[in-house]
Order: C-alpha cells, then structure tokens, then sequence
C-alpha cells in the first residue's frame, strides 16, 4: 500500500519544517480578527508556530505576527496559545 505524504509546515520563528500537527496556525479573518486555528482549515491569512512556551514568547516579544498577518495583535491571541499548553 502507497503511504500518504504528510503536510509540511514552516515555523514563522524558528524557521524550522515540521509536520502540521505539530505546529499551531495563526489566522487573520477576512473579518479583519486575529484567532487561534486548531483546525488548520479557518479562512484567511495564516501563519505557523511551534507549540513551545519559547516560540510563542519570541513571537509576542519579535512583533513576527503582527508583520506577517499585516494586523495589530492584542494580548488574547498570546494568551490562548499559552493555553494550549496546558
């Protein structure tokens, strides 16, 4: 039987490539919000991050978000992926 190819993902932090289960997805809405997309399916503009207390950290710290959604991001967004940690 013929294995399936597995999603590949680039982290926006560490620049590193990982399967898409491992990673979470970041989405501004056509709305113009910003959530958290454990499905990996919403609509709009995405972008992926590591679940790793450091990366969501570096994220909040470098702005990498709000540069590359195009959006400002408020502190909700960090806090429910800190939540996922959990």
């Amino acid at each position: 039987m013929k294995q399936r190819k597995k999603p590949m993902r680039t982290c926006v932090i560490t620049k590193e490539k990982c399967e898409k289960k491992d990673l979470v997805r970041v989405v501004r809405t056509p709305e113009g919000t910003v959530e958290v997309d454990l499905t990996g399916k919403k609509n709009g503009r995405g972008a992926y991050l590591k679940i790793d207390s450091e990366v969501f950290a570096k994220a909040k710290k470098s702005k990498v978000l709000e540069r590359i959604l195009e959006i400002e991001i408020n502190d909700e967004v960090y806090d429910s992926l800190n939540e996922l940690l959990k």
